[in-house]
């Protein structure tokens, strides 16, 4: 089981494996995913769970511990994904979970296929959204999942429809809508991007 700034656990992409993680970059700058330190990050992460905006759809808002938990829950998540600060230009800006997703509870929800990977995104700050950011990062990191991931065919995502900013990013990204999906606790935008040309390994 995987705990804070360890490796990646065995499903998760290497590109997220401890280390000096890979620089990419994306028409907004120089991107990369950082895995999370919950005695680092959790001051950060917290503040923007408590953010109205995001609040709205990851229900994390409150003190520190409630983050705190869910992070702990996701290092501790079967070794099959982890949570990542997106860092932009030097800054840390964002909040991503990547993570098998046909090892995960969604995928009693949709066709899973074997080896698919699963994407959520929160972009932090206010002041970073609004900014066209979102669709640029996402096409940067699901491109890095899928080259590291070669047993992968595709990409999914499920943003709750509210959200139209997030639904709106994904398509930039190059993903399509392809179902609606009533969720536990939200309805859905099923969203998928298939390996393309410029995805191969």
């Amino acid at each position: 089981m995987p705990a804070a700034g360890t490796d990646a656990g065995p499903g998760a992409p290497p590109v997220l494996a401890a280390g000096d993680p890979e620089v990419v970059g994306t028409p907004v700058g120089a991107f990369r995913l950082v895995p999370v330190r919950i005695e680092r990050d959790l001051p950060l992460v917290a503040r923007w769970m408590n953010d109205p905006a995001v609040a709205a759809f990851w229900d994390l808002a409150g003190p520190a511990s409630v983050t705190e938990r869910h992070l702990r829950a996701q290092l501790a998540a079967g070794g099959h994904g982890i949570p990542c600060l997106g860092v932009l230009e030097g800054r840390p800006m964002s909040y991503w979970e990547i993570y098998r997703a046909d090892l995960d509870p969604l995928a009693r929800h949709y066709p899973a296929r074997p080896h698919d990977m699963g994407v959520h995104l929160l972009i932090g700050g206010a002041a970073d959204r609004g900014r066209g950011l979102g669709g640029p990062l996402l096409d940067a990191v699901t491109a890095l999942v899928l080259d590291g991931t070669p047993a992968c065919g595709r990409v999914v995502a499920e943003p709750d429809l509210r959200n139209v900013p997030s639904v709106a990013a994904f398509l930039s990204a190059g993903f399509r809508f392809s179902a609606e999906l009533d969720l536990p606790a939200k309805r859905a935008a099923l969203m998928i991007r298939e390996r393309r040309m410029r995805d191969l390994p």
